[in-house]
């Protein structure tokens, strides 16, 4: 099989010749996918996130971002990707520890193990709570929004959600704290 030059591959691509796609592919894809392994340690996930990566270069045209040699470029997206899906699977760990450790304290209560009066205490702090902070607190830990979701909800940017979050969250540990000191 005849070796293209990166230049060539991406004047082809930009003309729309599927066959520099193909070229391109065939050319770097087992690269890629050894490279993804080396942070996701799981081949099946390294291989899908290098199609994916694949798809969204003809999809969404990103080899009009392309210029010169490309295999740099190529390497930084798919670092990039594995990051950010190794921190999406940190975030859903952490919701299920924090679910986890709520269906262990619901346990609890019902055995008597807690402070019977536990839930309405976050019951009557979520209630007294003003408007876009308990709004906040409730799609995020109640219905299980993400936060650009709830945030367009509510009308608000993604930072203020964010804020609105802290800050509810800062009153409910507060209130809890000192409801468990008296």
């Amino acid at each position: 099989m005849h070796q293209y030059e990166d230049t060539d591959l991406i004047q082809r691509l930009k003309t729309g010749d599927l066959t520099a796609y193909d070229a391109l592919f065939l050319k770097y894809y087992k690269l890629l996918c050894l490279n993804a392994f080396w942070f996701l340690q799981n081949e099946e996930e390294a291989q899908d996130l290098v199609q994916s990566f694949f798809i969204d270069i003809w999809d969404k045209q990103l080899y009009f971002q392309f210029n010169g040699e490309i295999k740099g470029y190529l390497h930084m997206a798919v670092k990039n990707r594995c990051l950010n899906h190794l921190k999406k699977q940190k975030l859903l760990l952490d919701k299920e520890a924090a679910w986890s450790q709520t269906q262990e304290t619901e346990q609890a209560a019902a055995t008597g193990e807690a402070d019977p009066d536990y839930y309405g205490q976050i019951r009557h702090t979520l209630n007294d709570m003003a408007g876009q902070k308990k709004m906040a607190v409730q799609m995020v830990y109640v219905q299980g929004k993400r936060y650009k979701e709830a945030a367009d909800e509510m009308g608000i940017s993604v930072n203020s959600f964010k804020t609105h979050l802290k800050r509810g969250l800062k009153l409910l540990r507060q209130n809890m704290k000192n409801n468990r000191q008296h």
